[in-house]
């Protein structure tokens, strides 16, 4: 099972990459878990200055931008 977690204070911005993580995930028919972290403590120990964020398994694959269903499809895989 993938863990992945949206890391941001829930802005629209985070809000939408949650979205799009959770539609990438389903269309690709994997195993998911869905976390949104919105403890700054938690988001800046994961070194992320710019949110939102993106973590697949506890590694950040991006931050400070909203990737689109494709493209987080393409980290997915």
């Amino acid at each position: 099972m993938k863990r992945i977690e949206v890391l941001g204070m829930g802005c629209p911005k985070c809000e939408k990459l949650g979205e799009n993580a959770k539609k990438a995930a389903e269309e690709l028919g994997i195993d998911f878990e869905l976390v949104k972290i919105k403890d700054i403590n938690v988001i800046t120990g994961y070194g992320v200055m710019m949110t939102p964020a993106l973590a697949i398994d506890g590694m950040v694959k991006a931050s400070g931008k909203v990737l689109s269903v494709d493209e987080i499809k393409e980290i997915l895989k």
